[in-house]
């Protein structure tokens, strides 16, 4: 009796655990990708991410529409920023963030991912990687390569780490960055096999090497999201020149307030 309601309970164990893993399967693109952050203002007529920008629309080559904020460098071969921003994306959120950037007389392109507000389409590391290869071409039409700073923050390293193997540009940015989100992902959550249900993986560490422009990383010592360690792996296997910015007592989303701008801007000197 008590050995059938062992086997019972163990049954009923495996029973939940593999629901909850079809569960985890089928929704962990809403957990990668957090569209909805931002309630929709993006989608909102005369919204302005950037002060003093001009809201644009950046086709890719699938079809897709992307909703981008483009503010011109005061001088005309100033330097101009493309963001790539994080998992939850709220650029009408960041403006400290575009203050800095135009307060230096530089410039900047904000997009929205595919499937974020304003953007068409349902995100993927694949789609992902489409749109950074659609707004660095609609920016370069604009400027030259060697004004164009590529910086991406937290989810959005990864994007622009793998456009930084396939373009030529002034430098590669990359904030509180991961050396891969799966490995990320595998530490927060053991009691699941991460590695093989993962679709969108993010494994910076594989193609980082084949970067050919300067790169500076910055990550605050108490970073909550993403561990110190990961960036210090990814900044190992990156090649030279490179940077690394470690921000004591910032943490993920403290950077900029805790002086990250003043690194960038001595970097790119």
């Amino acid at each position: 009796m008590v050995l059938r309601a062992v086997r019972y309970g163990l049954a009923g164990v495996v029973v939940v655990y593999i629901l909850l893993l079809a569960g985890v399967f089928a929704a962990q693109r809403s957990f990668i990708f957090d569209a909805s952050d931002t309630g929709g203002k993006l989608n909102e007529p005369g919204t302005i991410a950037i002060a003093g920008s001009t809201r644009v629309t950046i086709a890719t080559s699938d079809g897709e529409k992307l909703a981008g904020w483009y503010l011109p460098p005061k001088n005309k071969d100033g330097l101009v920023f493309l963001f790539f921003h994080g998992k939850g994306g709220g650029l009408e959120r960041k403006k400290w963030r575009w203050e800095r950037i135009a307060n230096h007389g530089e410039g900047v392109l904000a997009f929205s991912y595919r499937g974020f507000p304003g953007s068409t389409g349902s995100p993927s590391e694949e789609g992902l990687f489409e749109d950074a290869r659609a707004a660095f071409g609609w920016l370069s039409d604009k400027h030259k390569p060697e004004t164009i700073v590529l910086h991406g923050l937290s989810l959005g390293t990864g994007v622009a780490a793998k456009l930084a193997t396939e373009v030529k540009a002034r430098a590669l940015i990359l904030e509180a960055p991961f050396a891969a989100l799966v490995d990320v992902a595998g530490e927060r959550h053991p009691y699941f096999p991460v590695s093989l249900l993962l679709w969108d993986q993010f494994r910076t560490r594989d193609y980082i090497g084949s970067v050919k422009m300067p790169l500076m990383i910055a990550h605050g010592d108490k970073d909550s999201a993403i561990p110190l360690e990961q960036a210090q792996e990814l900044f190992r296997l990156a090649p030279e020149p490179k940077q690394f910015v470690t921000m004591p007592g910032s943490d993920h989303n403290t950077l900029v307030r805790d002086g990250l701008y003043e690194h960038i801007w001595k970097f790119l000197e």
